[in-house]
């Protein structure tokens, strides 16, 4: 029986207590692991705020943050495919470490610029798309360890649990960056994310593998990459499910990367405001997948991935006609909630309705629909805002992402049913 299915199964008839919802941590090997993928995305959350508010600070320019964002975000596109092909070929827990690694110096280089004050929108954009290169080798290696590291019934549980700890992150670590970059500056928000990638690597040399990688099916990326597109594109379903992570991730989340210029320019927060802009959006996201860890194998699945798109792009809509403070947390908070609650759910019907020869490559679709399109979606948003400003930008963008969900869930009611 595949993987998935049995924690399906075995999820079951079991209660859904507070117990039973944590019960991934329960694995010594898989805690370390939480616990040090947990400290350290903190530690980029941060930067990623303070990285953002330093472009603005140097550029002044909507578009300038968006070609950041797209530096960053385009080698997902362009090497998630390589990188599950890699996380087959060599040692997982190994290929890890370098890459954590390299992301530190990286960290602590741009640290070092900035302290220097010779850091330029161009170094900035360099270093981005450096580090971009190597979460597009981390990601499809992280998520096959997790595999690696717990029982088969526990699997679904491990993924909602990574979800609940990024997102978590995504409340604390801009929060701090927030009165990191009053009390310590930019530069050191930087160092702490290098000095916060330690706690991973700590953890990724603490944690044995209780089992081999599983041999790859073929030794020629070509020929994989061939078959796992002529399987997609006979199932409707999957190309649907993808479709509405892809235009979430297309028209809707640049919202993060333009987060900056609505806490300095329309909401006049400033810097520990853009914080708690991004905590609620991070907060709203840690409770809508705690929702979903409590649910279980609940039915109609697709009904939700449906609702809580449609729903991310009204919220999306609303944030960015707003002109108060409050009200701004209130939609992005939604915005969190509704995007978790849409893009978890599509993971977890992939990863159940997939065969198991097959959903490697098709997560590394899913990688592409989600983190892929970010980098075009950050360079297409950004150009848009430059012309129209972000606000109608952003706002175009929700209801893009509304009325595009709303009719493939129109012209496919089984996508309602689908559990």
């Amino acid at each position: 029986m595949e993987c998935a299915e049995a924690a399906v199964e075995a999820s079951v008839g079991r209660p859904r207590g507070a117990g039973q919802m944590f019960r991934a941590l329960r694995n010594p090997n898989y805690r370390l692991f939480w616990m040090g993928s947990f400290l350290s995305n903190i530690g980029t959350w941060m930067q990623s705020v303070a990285q953002g508010w330093l472009v603005l600070q140097l550029s002044n320019s909507p578009f300038w943050l968006g070609l950041v964002g797209f530096a960053g975000s385009l080698p997902i596109l362009v090497f998630s495919l390589v990188g599950g092909v890699v996380a087959d070929l060599f040692d997982r827990r190994r290929l890890l470490l370098v890459t954590q690694t390299i992301l530190m110096g990286l960290a602590l280089g741009l640290g070092v610029l900035t302290e220097l004050h010779l850091v330029t929108v161009g170094y900035i954009a360099g270093l981005a798309l450096l580090s971009g290169v190597m979460t597009a080798l981390t990601l499809p290696t992280y998520q096959a360890i997790v595999r690696d590291l717990v029982k088969p019934e526990d699997l679904m549980n491990a993924i909602a649990l990574n979800s609940i700890q990024f997102n978590l992150s995504r409340v604390i670590g801009p929060t701090l960056a927030g009165f990191a970059v009053g009390a310590i500056g930019v530069a050191g928000c930087f160092y702490l994310n290098a000095v916060s990638f330690l706690a991973f690597i700590f953890a990724l040399r603490r944690i044995r593998l209780p089992q081999a990688s599983v041999p790859p099916a073929t030794n020629s990326l070509w020929e994989g990459f061939l078959e796992g597109l002529a399987y997609v594109r006979t199932q409707d379903r999957i190309l649907r499910l993808l479709s509405i992570v892809a235009a979430i991730s297309l028209f809707g989340l640049p919202y993060i990367t333009f987060l900056p210029i609505f806490a300095r320019d329309i909401l006049r927060c400033g810097a520990t405001g853009l914080g708690y802009l991004m905590a609620s959006s991070g907060l709203g996201a840690v409770l809508g997948a705690l929702v979903l860890a409590r649910l279980g194998n609940f039915r109609s699945k697709g009904a939700l991935a449906v609702l809580g798109a449609m729903a991310f792009g009204l919220a999306t809509f609303g944030f960015a006609l707003s002109r108060t403070f409050s009200f701004s947390l209130l939609f992005l908070f939604i915005d969190g909630w509704a995007m978790v609650s849409s893009v978890a759910v599509v993971n977890t019907l992939l990863q159940t309705h997939v065969p198991g020869h097959m959903r490697g490559r098709v997560m590394s679709m899913y990688t592409l629909s989600f983190m892929g399109m970010m980098p075009i979606g950050n360079l297409l948003m950004g150009t848009l805002a430059e012309w129209i400003g972000a606000p109608w930008a952003l706002a175009l963008g929700g209801v893009s992402i509304t009325v595009f969900v709303a009719g493939i869930a129109t012209s496919a009611r089984d996508l309602w049913r689908l559990s």
